[in-house]
């Protein structure tokens, strides 16, 4: 309790009028807070947003006989397509069904 009471004695007095020296002090106390809202919307909610969108693009132009890599680290062929589902051809004549969100990226034929 006496801590409150110190913390309390610290703040400064109020002034009577709330004139434009007023305004101007609660303008300023918002300041900080508005523009560490504009960092954090800038470097990380922008980036993921756009992340976000390059991923729904990936998942749209998806084909048969595209080379996928799955979240998981599965690697294989697409040979067939649902709504939600793929089905991927990782070894011969093995095959298994994949959510389609969990696509990471498109691989080129070459790559192993």
């Amino acid at each position: 309790m006496f801590g409150w009471m110190n913390i309390l004695g610290m703040a400064p007095p109020s002034g009577g009028g709330g004139g434009p020296e007023g305004t101007m002090g609660v303008v300023m106390s918002f300041l900080p807070i508005v523009v560490i809202f504009g960092i954090f919307y800038f470097l990380l909610i922008r980036p993921q947003q756009k992340k976000a969108k390059d991923h729904k693009q990936l998942l749209d132009n998806l084909k048969k006989g595209d080379r996928i890599i799955t979240v998981g680290g599965l690697i294989g062929q697409v040979t067939a397509m649902g709504a939600n589902v793929l089905t991927i051809e990782i070894a011969k004549d093995v095959r298994v069904r994949v959510a389609r969100s969990h696509v990471a990226g498109i691989r080129g034929s070459d790559e192993e």
